[in-house]
């Protein structure tokens, strides 16, 4: 049984407890929990203005004050800077990119440091995101929404991150990117990877997604796994305004 127990605990790489977060005086985060394991994939679903963004700004702790309990790769991290954090083998994805224009695709793919030995190869990367290798040479300003995006993605992955935050990636882009990107996502899951997505796109989340959280005034009113997807369609729209 003990055997068993610790198996689950090792698989399990982000456990969120009372959660909450504030920006000032504004309480943004109600009491979150939340748990993802190793190689799945978690959407947080819900409205703009839902705490969606919050959450993983929180899970950062790039929020003003935060409150509960955060443990990732087994390390509680609520008193924990950002820096650290990051070493924990967490990657933030934020929805503006951060692309620098000044600098071609391989120069802001070879920028951020290395938070674990085990980060993907630039050749790796590249057999990914074909697109990318193409535009090596290229300027940031130069590239497309699409692009960036991959670009911003890949730059996590070459830190060696292994627990993705990603927010809103295909907001605004082509449904050909778009596609890139769940075919990317999937492979990523199966590499191990694990991942939780804000994302509105809900045709984009559902078929790669393992469950899905439903955020509502900052606090997470639904857990819907990809099997009841069906069965709860109608109360799924009622949340999102579908």
């Amino acid at each position: 049984m003990t055997a068993v127990m610790n198996a689950q605990s090792q698989r399990e790489k982000l456990r969120i407890n009372d959660l909450h977060a504030f920006y000032g005086e504004s309480h943004i985060l109600h009491g979150i929990d939340l748990s993802i394991k190793q190689g799945e994939l978690v959407t947080l679903l819900g409205r703009n203005g839902s705490g969606r963004t919050t959450t993983l700004r929180a899970i950062m702790n790039m929020v003003g004050k935060r409150s509960g309990s955060i443990n990732i790769n087994g390390h509680e991290t609520i008193d924990m800077p950002s820096h650290r954090i990051a070493h924990l083998g967490l990657g933030y994805c934020p929805e503006e990119r951060g692309i620098f224009s000044s600098l071609n695709v391989e120069e802001n793919l070879m920028l951020p440091p290395s938070v674990r030995s085990d980060g993907m190869s630039v050749e790796e990367i590249y057999a990914m995101f074909p697109n990318l290798a193409e535009r090596r040479k290229s300027q940031g300003t130069r590239l497309s929404g699409g692009e960036q995006q991959m670009l911003a993605m890949a730059r996590i992955l070459r830190t060696g991150a292994n627990i993705l935050l990603l927010d809103e990636i295909t907001e605004g882009l082509a449904p050909v990117i778009v596609q890139t990107l769940a075919k990317v996502l999937t492979q990523l899951k199966q590499r191990g990877l694990t991942i939780l997505l804000v994302e509105q796109n809900f045709r984009f989340a559902a078929p790669i997604a393992d469950r899905h959280y439903v955020m509502e005034h900052g606090h997470i009113v639904e857990e819907i796994h990809a099997s009841e997807l069906e069965a709860k369609t109608e109360l799924l729209n009622t949340y999102l305004g579908v």
